[in-house]
């Protein structure tokens, strides 16, 4: 994992991206935000799991199906099953050491 301070590039409502093998963030003070990189490692691994590709072809296909269920871009964006595991279980730093493969498919 490597860790990118972008502050430049993100939009307000951006604090973190992360594209296999890189976490992106729009501070540098959140480098030492342990719930967000916990939250931005469990994509890396769901990212990994699904051979990078097809993680971001699905993510897309479901943000573009929940934008039709909720027609609210937060509110599809909130409700992708990566990101419904990744922020239900962001606080919990231990998660990933508890993790199931494919743990996300229980957030769908």
């Amino acid at each position: 994992m490597f860790i990118v301070v972008l502050s430049h590039i993100f939009r307000k409502n951006f604090v973190g991206i992360t594209i296999f093998p890189f976490i992106f963030l729009r501070n540098k003070q959140d480098q030492t935000n342990k719930k967000l990189i916990n939250h931005e490692t469990i994509h890396l691994v769901q990212q990994i799991e699904l051979c990078i590709l097809p993680f971001f072809v699905w993510y897309i296909l479901e943000y573009f199906i929940r934008l039709i269920q909720y027609k609210n871009a937060h509110q599809a964006y909130r409700n992708i099953s990566f990101e419904r595991e990744a922020y239900h279980c962001e606080g919990n730093l231990n998660y990933l050491k508890e993790r199931r493969f494919y743990s996300f498919i229980n957030y769908i």
